[in-house]
């Protein structure tokens, strides 16, 4: 497989109301997540330089099924995943939603990664703390994805990542990789796209 970080071909292959509906597992798969409106399809276009791909919401929680998405020609999937947290719909529709998530995250063998996306505008939010807690008891990798950094002015962005990890390291011995991006500059993205074509070769 190429170390070559360059997306250049990205297409949707389909969306799965249940793990068992997912593609065959024949390639690495890398899984998106977040908090509703942390910006997560704006960043997966971001990042494969399709404005189009992931279908963007001003309205959170529009992300209700496993979207599979086929990157280079079968070179491996990302997969937009439904936010959890604040989303203004039924509450037996987001514990389904969290049941399917976590029924996929633990099961699919394929899984190189989790990309938990974080708004850096955020003080560190216990539901992420949470989610993160329950990766580690269940052993998945994960890296953290902070968004929207074009949003914050030069003292925010010197001050939000250290204050981020004081909180992290009451429970963590050590960080996580962590990636800081904006979907508007593009920044990050050319780091996030190294990784995962490294990440690619231990298939």
């Amino acid at each position: 497989m190429s170390l070559d970080p360059s997306i250049k071909q990205a297409e949707f292959v389909k969306s799965s109301a249940h793990p068992s509906e997912c593609p065959p597992p024949d390639r690495p798969e890398y899984a998106f997540i977040g908090r509703s409106n942390v910006g997560k399809s704006s960043l997966i276009n971001a990042l494969v330089g399709n404005k189009s791909l992931a279908k963007t919401s001003g309205r959170p929680g529009k992300t209700q099924l496993l979207n599979h998405f086929d990157i280079n020609d079968g070179a491996w999937y990302l997969v937009d995943l439904p936010g959890f947290g604040y989303a203004k719909v039924s509450k037996s529709s987001r514990v389904k939603w969290q049941r399917t998530s976590e029924q996929y995250l633990t099961g699919r063998e394929n899984l190189m990664c989790v990309m938990l996306l974080i708004d850096s505008r955020l003080e560190p939010q216990k539901v992420d703390l949470e989610f993160m807690a329950w990766m580690g008891e269940n052993g998945l990798p994960f890296v953290l994805v902070f968004t929207k950094l074009d949003k914050l002015n030069k003292t925010e962005r010197e001050e939000f990542l250290p204050r981020y990890e004081a909180e992290m390291l009451k429970q963590w011995h050590k960080m996580p990789p962590v990636y800081v991006t904006s979907s508007e500059t593009g920044e990050g993205c050319a780091e996030l796209r190294q990784f995962i074509a490294q990440t690619n070769e231990l298939f």
